[in-house]
């Protein structure tokens, strides 16, 4: 399920990118290297190559959130287009934290405490999801220093795209309505 949740995002991403030229190339590069590290940490199955996979993905995320949030900034007027990619990039802050603590779980195993569930993919994507949108519910615990001091950033930053994309937009808005 995490597979099909990851996928279509990076797909949309990458096409939504490929309009602004220079950031269309870095994020193909960094999606075929996620594939790579998934192939071989499911041929030669390893906390590092898992490990190494999920940085991928991640720094892929960053870029494709960077990317899109630009190019959303630089809009001159607010369309269904903008409110889409708006959302869009929400998503795929939620799915780079989320994969920020799956690489975290790899190459520390224990530093993030879930319950009883099997499958710790999807409760950390559920974790990050519910600590961006700053509502934490408090099920999953994370213990490390370094999974905890994220936990902290994906709030923080959670709240400043909010306000920071709320406020762009109000002005492209405001600014039509002007005109």
């Amino acid at each position: 399920m995490l597979a099909t949740v990851t996928f279509v995002p990076m797909v949309l991403s990458i096409i939504r990118l490929s309009e602004i030229k220079s950031w269309v190339w870095p994020s193909i590069l960094l999606a075929l290297g996620n594939g790579i590290f998934v192939l071989a940490g499911n041929t030669f199955p390893s906390q590092t190559l898992n490990g190494i996979r999920w940085g991928f993905l991640a720094a892929f995320f960053a870029l494709a959130a960077a990317g899109l949030f630009s190019h959303l900034r630089n809009t001159r007027s607010v369309a269904q287009a903008q409110l889409y990619t708006a959302v869009n990039v929400y998503l795929l802050l939620g799915l780079l934290w989320a994969t920020l603590y799956l690489a975290i779980d790899a190459f520390a195993p224990g530093s993030i405490q879930i319950g009883h569930s099997a499958d710790r993919q999807t409760e950390l994507l559920y974790f990050s999801l519910v600590t961006l949108s700053t509502i934490g519910y408090g099920d999953v615990v994370p213990l490390g220093g370094e999974a905890r001091i994220l936990a902290a950033l994906e709030g923080v930053t959670g709240v400043l795209y909010i306000a920071i994309t709320v406020a762009l937009l109000v002005s492209r808005f405001r600014s039509e309505s002007l005109d």
